[in-house]
């Protein structure tokens, strides 16, 4: 409880009146709080989901390079471990502009009904000075000795309702406002910290940033000696006809899995030569055999790579149909099948970030994924298949002509 002031001696000040109301305001202040310690917690908010799953592709991704760092060295493998840190670092970033978010967020409401708060005080200083001065005169509010100095007993009971209404008033707009200045103080106190937090984890992100760019200058130079070495040429053929045997043998497994098709479906081969194109771009590998112009080494190419046009990076699903894989794949980088139904497919690589899950539902022209450089030897393009259970067909026999 609140101690009871006892009437001073001596006459009545301003300056005595406003030291009465600033220990009122400290004694109600300690005593919220010590009871916001107690207060339960909230539940997960917009920003707190959005960073659980964030959090969440973060401790994937540490699995998946602690997996791939098991494996045998190779150019393929190289270049899995660079997007794979890559994508860890940007979703490291991803994790504390969440949390910078959300603490700007808490900052901005907690300032905002702190003005509400003053504007009101402001507007109400003359009835709380009035109640102070009250409040001082009787000893906050000593209704014995009121009630021995009033003149009939329904003057007594008017005026001390009266003063116990304007007390109470006074209490709670003084504890409010306290209120608020704590939850505004504990606020920046956070923000501060998570500022800090940042900014350390920026560094951090920019010394990983500054390690990942030299790795990719590596990838950059591997690549070059690739073109120019007729040895680590054939050695990349040799790993990425591998990784076209394994993608074999998953096309025949997800051929073997059967989905019930809408009622309202237009099957992939009504639609042949009119797909739209999943990517604005130009083609830079054409499908089929490719003959090397310096070693003259022969390779089979299943799909086409686009190189994306300016400012263009939503991959588009050709046509509509489920999500059968979404992954990272030696060879292909993060892949995206679609299963059209039929045991038709589309498939996606080299992309950056996927925009749905497996076993999601899309429709034709709806954004699956972004474009990427993850294991490519060409640089940021798509490459793209079309698949009729596990032959690969000329996808530019399918696309609309430009």
């Amino acid at each position: 409880m609140m101690r009871v002031y006892r009437p001073l001696a001596g006459p009545l000040t301003r300056s005595s009146v406003l030291a009465r109301a600033l220990a009122l305001a400290l004694l109600a202040g300690l005593g919220l709080l010590l009871a916001q310690s107690s207060a339960p917690k909230q539940d997960l908010s917009d920003f707190e989901k959005r960073l659980a799953k964030i959090n969440g592709q973060i401790s994937e991704l540490r699995g998946k390079i602690e997996a791939e760092a098991l494996k045998e060295s190779s150019i393929l493998s190289n270049l899995a471990r660079i997007n794979l840190n890559k994508a860890l670092v940007e979703r490291e970033i991803a994790a504390w502009n969440v949390q910078m978010e959300k603490a700007r967020a808490e900052l901005d409401g907690i300032q905002g009904n702190v003005r509400d708060l003053r504007a009101d005080l402001e507007k109400d200083n003359a009835a709380i000075e009035k109640t102070l001065v009250t409040l001082y005169k009787f000893g906050r509010l000593n209704f014995f000795h009121f009630m021995l100095q009033a003149r009939d007993f329904e003057a007594y009971t008017t005026e001390s309702k009266r003063l116990t209404l304007l007390a109470r008033y006074q209490e709670d707009t003084v504890a409010a406002y306290l209120k608020t200045l704590a939850e505004l103080g504990e606020a920046e106190g956070r923000l501060a910290a998570k500022k800090k937090d940042v900014a350390e984890i920026l560094r951090e992100t920019s010394l990983k940033k500054q390690e990942l760019e030299a790795e990719q200058r590596k990838s950059f130079d591997l690549v070059q000696e690739i073109r120019r070495n007729r040895q680590t040429h054939e050695q990349a053929l040799r790993e990425l006809r591998d990784s076209a045997e394994q993608l074999q043998v998953m096309m025949k497994k997800i051929a073997d899995e059967q989905w019930a098709l809408p009622s309202a479906f237009v099957p992939l081969y009504e639609r042949r030569g009119k797909l739209p194109w999943p990517l604005e771009g130009r083609v830079i590998t054409s499908f089929g055999l490719q003959r090397h112009p310096r070693f003259n080494t022969i390779v089979m190419n299943n799909g086409v790579e686009i190189a994306p046009a300016k400012d263009r990076s939503l991959i588009l699903a050709v046509h509509a149909g489920k999500v059968a894989f979404a992954d990272y794949f030696q060879g292909y980088g993060n892949l995206l099948i679609l299963d059209h139904g039929m045991t038709y497919y589309t498939l996606y690589g080299h992309c950056s970030q996927f925009l749905v899950n497996v076993g999601d539902m899309v429709r034709a022209d709806q954004p699956v994924a972004l474009v990427g450089d993850s294991g490519s030897l060409n640089g940021e393009c798509l490459y793209f298949e079309v698949r009729y259970k596990t032959k690969a067909l000329d996808p530019l026999q399918w696309l609309k002509r430009r």
